[in-house]
């Protein structure tokens, strides 16, 4: 699935609704991730800054971890 995905294209939206349907809060993000901070997730979700793509890819991989490729079609392509 997350090959489909174009993460430059992804809202900030959409990012915070993936955060959410995955089951996690902004710092505990940051306590599964090493090097991402609660203020990236932050400021990727406001729209005011985003991430390098390796930390896209990673955030977009934790998240899809836990949703069907349905649930991840639908947030990404929708909002």
């Amino acid at each position: 699935m997350d090959d489909e995905v174009d993460l430059s294209a992804v809202s900030p939206l959409a990012w915070r609704l993936l955060r959410v349907a995955a089951g996690y809060e902004q710092r505990g993000v940051e306590r599964e991730m090493d090097g991402i901070l609660q203020a990236h997730v932050s400021m990727l979700e406001s729209g005011s800054r985003g991430l390098s793509g390796d930390r896209r890819r990673r955030l977009f991989e934790l998240y899809a971890a836990e949703l069907s490729d349905e649930q991840v079609r639908v947030l990404v392509r929708h909002f």
